[in-house]
């Protein structure tokens, strides 16, 4: 990038010279013309090296795309083997995802067509079969067998 911003320096003062008539009378054609091939040369090379930058940072970028996938698959697939060890039911199942995303009782209500005495009938049933009082026990539990595994 410096070596683009110098060589367009250079064309642009040498521009500017000439637009404003302000040419050196000591200045040979040869210099000058070794001048302009030098900076479109450094543009040269600095377009080749700006391109490589891009598509070194495309491919981290797809890198940490792919394990950003990956490690969401692995938590997705962790839960739900927790939730078919502590015996959910399907119901229970959908509703303790929606708790660990951090829906209210109300919202998963809404979502699930329900009342909101049903979720909390079967916010207590997870909770039961669990071993914890809470959403926020439940959701340390998780994150802590995820550390711990």
């Amino acid at each position: 990038m410096a070596i683009q911003v110098l060589c367009a320096g250079a064309f642009v003062a040498s521009l500017a010279m000439s637009v404003l008539g302000l040419q050196r009378s000591g200045t040979s054609w040869q210099l000058r013309e070794a001048l302009e091939i030098s900076a479109s040369m450094g543009l040269v090379i600095g377009s080749v090296f700006g391109m490589r930058s891009v598509l070194v940072a495309r491919r981290s970028q797809r890198q940490a795309e792919e394990a950003l996938r990956s490690a969401s698959g692995a938590f997705a697939s962790v839960v739900n083997e927790k939730f078919e060890r502590w015996k959910l039911t399907k119901a229970e199942f959908e509703v303790a995802w929606l708790v660990i995303k951090g829906f209210s009782t109300r919202e998963t209500a809404e979502l699930r067509g329900t009342s909101e005495g049903t979720i909390k009938s079967q916010c207590n049933s997870i909770y039961r079969k669990v071993g914890v009082t809470g959403r926020a026990q439940l959701l340390s539990l998780i994150v802590e067998d995820l550390l711990l595994d």
